[in-house]
């Protein structure tokens, strides 16, 4: 069958990612000819790749959304050349694929007699679910994979289709005017429909979407990127599983999920990524038996000590890292590095051990990292870091010890864990930084946790260059600075030539330089295309969930205290806006697009209160 294929793409940056290239690429023995069409300016590395990739690239201004690129793409090639080709394929870039080779799908598809047919498709529903007007959402197949033969494609129906097609100007728009309008038009005038994914063999409406881990059991070949930054709230009520069908892919499929990792940390903020997704990690204390097959990495420790009286237990912890690894310390006086060098020479399991004085301990931990390690982190020595320091919280008593525990336990509680840890680097290499889940027993960090630093926040982020979108209001962060990294994840951090005026005048509350580096740390990973990692010991991921099902029932039963934190009244009013947000948009988005300046001003005025 002869094909010409015209993929969509849009990207703010105009960078082609690489999953991209590699559908393009799986494409190619189906197809005879490929042209991409782009919303928006391309860079000039992502066009010199895509002209070794593809026949034609058409650039063009970031309206009318897919519809309209197509409808730019059928006019340049124009009728008369598309009639030689025996089918059209239109698709977007807004999913990851194949999943499972595109030969078992276009086999099938091959053998099926049929005018027009998609990979997957959408249930009728009564009624609308977006339209208020109209009685039912008709079945229609979903638009990012629509294949179209001869004779409909060299029918005056299907040219009329385009060219009368309306203005689309929102996602939608897109679905209300064109994907859900074009299935049921054709159909109507004698055209017959097929698709791969039959919605009829599953339960819900939307199956690649809702039963994204069923059709990954039943090879469909792509995987939503929407699912990793849509509303958490709702997948969950669905209980939709994408982290089930993401080990699915890893257990069952040839996809490299390093090339999904790469992508979504532009694509989603990272709280709803790491929901989303579920990434979090509960390590066993002992080895798994792939530990032993994993490559060596080259480690270092670099850690911060200005409690000396705290070297001995921070050393014991540091020996559960394998044999091998380099022990960088620094501290603020020759007098402490005299006290602290003699116990960090009995680090059994070092290969080096180092001990410098910074300039100054304005900034503490963040700073001597930043500026005193700047080197050592900058030349590529080390495929992984551990960052520690000398965690003491005097003013909060028994609660400062138990996060120190928290977080020297969740990144070096025994040997064997530390070995799981590891191999999670040597396992995922878009995995940039691990981090202990985010501390909430005895701290208010649910919900509010950006603490006044928001606006720091992005202020170095604009300054760093990064392409990333901020949480709303629980950042991911490493609370308490400790955390394990590739040194390429954090390079624009380093990159950066702080100097120690930049922490002169700190004075280490909310909103100062070191809490908004703590909380940019994820956001620097993520624009390197790297992702991020939560992780806890069983004993810790026991007692944090059940506290947190404890702070979830009360907050549900309306038992919470009055002065519980994150429980006031801007609080709670900014929860009664999210919430009515999504009811207009779910009953009436035309509504929802007149209220939406309001609702801006409304959300911003609120973060303020933060």
């Amino acid at each position: 069958m002869k094909r010409c294929v015209i993929a969509f793409y849009y990207e703010p940056a105009g960078h082609v990612e690489d999953y991209y290239f590699f559908l393009l690429d799986s494409l190619r023995p189906f197809s005879d000819r490929i042209v991409v069409v782009s919303n928006g300016a391309l860079n000039e590395a992502s066009k010199k790749r895509l002209a070794a990739s593809v026949d034609a690239v058409i650039e063009r201004e970031n309206e009318g959304f897919d519809a309209w690129a197509y409808k730019t793409a059928i006019e340049q090639i124009g009728w008369k050349s598309l009639s030689e080709f025996d089918e059209l394929v239109l698709l977007n870039h807004t999913f990851f694929g194949p999943i499972f080779p595109f030969s078992e799908m276009f086999a099938e598809m091959e053998s099926r007699t049929c005018d027009f047919w998609g990979i997957s498709a959408h249930k009728a529903m009564r009624p609308h679910p977006f339209d208020s007007t109209q009685a039912e959402l008709p079945f229609h197949l979903n638009s990012h994979f629509i294949a179209v033969r001869s004779p409909l494609l060299e029918s005056t129906e299907f040219a009329e289709y385009w060219d009368k097609i309306p203005p689309i100007k929102s996602y939608m728009d897109s679905v209300g005017k064109h994907e859900a309008v074009f299935s049921r038009r054709f159909q109507d005038l004698g055209y017959v429909c097929s698709v791969y994914v039959d919605p009829a063999d599953y339960k819900t409406p939307y199956p690649v979407f809702m039963e994204v881990d069923r059709t990954i059991e039943q090879r469909s070949p792509i995987l939503k990127k929407r699912l990793f930054f849509h509303d958490t709230l709702f997948l969950e009520r669905g209980a939709i599983n994408l982290p089930r069908a993401l080990e699915l892919i890893k257990k069952h499929s040839d996809y490299d999920l390093d090339l999904i990792w790469r992508s979504v940390g532009r694509l989603s903020k990272p709280r709803t990524l790491n929901n989303n997704a579920a990434l979090m990690s509960v390590l066993p204390e002992q080895g798994l038996p792939t530990c032993s097959k994993q490559p060596a990495l080259r480690i270092g420790v670099f850690a911060h000590i200005f409690y000396p009286e705290m070297t001995e237990e921070l050393i014991r912890y540091v020996d559960n890292i394998p044999p091998g690894y380099d022990l960088f310390i620094t501290t603020d006086s020759i007098e402490k590095k005299a006290l602290i060098l003699p116990m960090a020479a009995a680090a059994c399991g070092a290969k080096n051990v180092d001990v410098l004085v910074v300039d100054s301990n304005k900034g503490r931990d963040v700073s001597a990292l930043l500026i005193g390690c700047r080197d050592l982190l900058l030349d590529n020595k080390y495929d992984l870091v551990c960052r520690l320091h000398s965690k003491q919280s005097p003013q909060d008593g028994a609660k400062g010890d138990q996060f120190k525990h928290h977080m020297f336990d969740n990144l070096l509680y025994t040997p064997g864990y530390v070995l799981n840890l590891i191999s999670l680097f040597a396992e995922c290499p878009s995995l940039g930084l691990v981090l202990p889940a985010m501390i909430h027993v005895g701290y208010p960090t649910m919900g509010q946790s950006w603490f006044g630093n928001r606006s720091r926040v992005e202020k170095l982020a604009r300054e760093l260059g990064l392409n990333v979108q901020l949480d709303d209001n629980t950042p991911v962060a490493p609370y308490g600075g400790m955390y394990w990294f590739r040194p390429m994840a954090l390079r624009k951090l380093f990159a950066k030539e702080w100097s120690w005026r930049d922490f002169a005048d700190v004075d280490y509350g909310d909103g100062s330089l070191p809490h908004a580096i703590e909380r940019l740390i994820a956001y620097v990973a993520l624009d390197a295309g790297y992702v991020f990692r939560h992780i806890l010991t069983p004993q810790h991921a026991a007692r944090n969930y059940t506290m947190l099902e404890a702070k979830l029932q009360a907050a549900a039963s309306g038992a919470l205290p009055a002065d519980f934190a994150g429980m006031g009244v801007s609080r709670s009013f900014q929860n009664l806006i999210v919430s009515l947000k999504r009811s207009i948009i779910f009953r009436s988005p035309l509504a929802f697009r007149i209220l939406r300046p309001p609702y801006r001003l409304m959300v911003s005025l609120l973060g303020r209160l933060q």
